[in-house]
């Protein structure tokens, strides 16, 4: 188990380096992704049961989408997951 929860860390991070140059709908589904697999690895590495494991998916794909882009500023609304956003520099 061990083994695989480095490899989907491993892969995590060599797919978003990958993330330059992409357009606002394929940021959005890697920050989805990315978010439901940080998730998803957290469950696994507590031993969560799969209804957990289920739950914190979704719970990292909320967290991990990009809700707004504002492209003269550069900013961007991000979800936190509990119901509310905050801005940052786009990624």
């Amino acid at each position: 188990m061990r083994h695989r929860t480095l490899a989907l860390v491993g892969s995590a991070i060599i797919a978003l380096a990958g993330c330059t140059g992409m357009t606002t709908e394929q940021r959005t589904v890697a920050g989805v992704a990315g978010g439901a697999a940080a998730g998803l690895i957290t469950a696994e590495a507590l031993g969560a049961s799969d209804n957990w494991r289920l739950i914190s998916a979704l719970a990292g794909a909320a967290a991990g989408t990009v809700v707004a882009r504002n492209s003269e500023t550069g900013q961007c609304a991000y979800a936190r997951g509990d119901g509310t956003y905050y801005k940052a520099p786009c990624r």
